[in-house]
This record gives C-alpha cells, sequence and structure tokens, in this order.
C-alpha cells in the first residue's frame, strides 16, 4: 500500500520530446539538431533530462515540429515548480502572507 501514495518524479520536457517525437518519427538528436540549427549536444541533453528548454530553443523546437513554443515552455516551467515545491516541502507551507490583499 505505502508504493501508492508514492508519486512519480515531475516529467521532464526531454521525455516529451524523446517519447513523443524523437522515437515516433524516428528522429536521431543529431537529425533534429541540424535542422533546429543547434549544436547535437543540446538535444541529446535535453532528451536524456540534463538539461532544460529555453525560449530560443522552444522556439526552435516549435517551429521543427509542428508545435508551439509555450508547449515546451509550459513543460519547463511544470517541472521546475514541481521540482522546487518537492525541495521545499514544509518550508513553504510556514511562510505566512506579508498582508492580505484588498478586495
Amino acid at each position: 500500500k505505502e508504493v501508492m501514495n508514492k508519486r512519480l518524479p515531475p516529467m521532464h520536457p526531454g521525455e516529451v520530446l524523446r517519447e513523443e517525437f524523437l522515437v515516433p518519427l524516428k528522429l536521431s538528436a543529431g537529425a533534429l539538431a541540424r535542422k533546429m540549427d543547434v549544436p547535437r549536444t543540446r538535444i541529446e541533453r535535453i532528451a536524456e533530462e540534463k538539461t532544460g528548454i529555453t525560449a530560443d530553443t522552444a522556439l526552435r523546437l516549435s517551429k521543427a515540429l509542428g508545435t508551439t513554443p509555450q508547449l515546451w515552455l509550459n513543460l519547463q516551467t511544470d517541472y521546475d515548480l514541481e521540482t522546487a515545491l518537492r525541495a521545499l516541502g514544509k518550508k513553504l507551507a510556514k511562510i505566512e502572507p506579508v498582508a492580505e490583499v484588498a478586495s
């Protein structure tokens, strides 16, 4: 039963790139990098979940893969927020609001 309570790690944008684009399209990191005019290592590091998506990369990925830059940036933001939330843990709950917002 304890296993049921464990949350999956947040999904890195590289997992989406790899599993939803590179693998199904039989596209190598090098081939995609050439289309995007970026170093092969940039795509490899993203696909290996070692680095994140920048605005520059999001624009290039969207053009090359027919998506929107927002897709890639939203995936990155979601990943960053979930990672930070898990790292902060109970410390976040201890923060009191500075003041009530006037309605």
